[in-house]
């Protein structure tokens, strides 16, 4: 009889507690829907890398200056131009978690880790519109503070802070802030590149391998005016 026969494998099965395998079957089964409902697999599957920077209980490498190396190996296509809003360039960054680096501009601005997102958007609103943010580190989710009321100024980004909902619609140019999920402690950040009466569209660095720079998102009329029909948009900022 060879080792690893049907009937080997078939003998040792049957000596197996009943209830013990069929509880381990149904574990089985439950963890994995939770995790496939939970990452959207398999379209949106993460790689092991994005997983082990994800959950990571690291220092946060946006919130001061750093040398770590990047989490990542980066690849060949990493830093090429795919995109470009109003001029300013938008880089493919490859995994999320990817680190080339930190942005400083000549005069010491700090626009933050090189190719995040966050990274685009200091970048277009310095290129763009000669605006520094008082406080120039921070990640994604840090852009919106839970302590300011609809319409008022973001005083740590010097802009004008909205809800979601809002009174006042998103125009061409806010900054559209996401908070954290259970795949990306940090956030997201994009900027408003279109608007129409019922949906609106961002341009966007760093937003995964397989997704496009340009990204459109339902726009709602909610008490008391406007709302992103999306879970983790936490507002938007603008220039007043």
């Amino acid at each position: 009889m060879k080792l690893f026969s049907p009937s080997f494998l078939l003998s040792h099965l049957m000596k197996i507690d009943r209830s013990k395998f069929i509880a381990f079957i149904i574990t089985a089964a439950i963890f994995g829907g939770a995790v496939g409902y939970i990452f959207g697999f398999p379209k949106n599957t993460p790689s092991i890398e994005e997983i082990k920077a994800w959950f990571s209980k690291g220092e946060d490498p946006n919130t001061k200056k750093t040398n770590r190396a990047p989490s990542v190996k980066s690849s060949g296509a990493v830093g090429k131009v795919i995109d470009n809003f109003n001029g300013v360039d938008i880089y493919y960054n490859g995994r999320v978690a990817n680190i080339q680096g930190r942005s400083v501009t000549s005069d010491g601005y700090n626009l933050g880790l090189r190719y995040q997102c966050v990274e685009f958007v200091k970048r277009y609103y310095y290129e763009y519109y000669n605006h520094k943010m008082p406080d120039s580190y921070g990640n994604a989710k840090d852009f919106h503070s839970y302590a300011i009321e609809d319409g008022q100024i973001n005083p740590a980004r010097n802009l004008r802070q909205f809800s979601n909902p809002s009174k006042s619609k998103p125009k061409i140019g806010d900054l559209l802030i996401f908070g954290p999920t259970p795949y990306n402690k940090f956030g997201h950040v994009g900027i408003i590149s279109k608007v129409e009466r019922d949906r609106l569209q961002i341009a966007q660095q760093n937003p995964g391998s397989n997704n496009p720079s340009r990204q459109w998102f339902n726009l709602e009329r909610r008490d008391p005016g406007h709302y992103i029909n999306h879970q983790y948009v936490l507002g938007w900022l603008r220039r007043s």
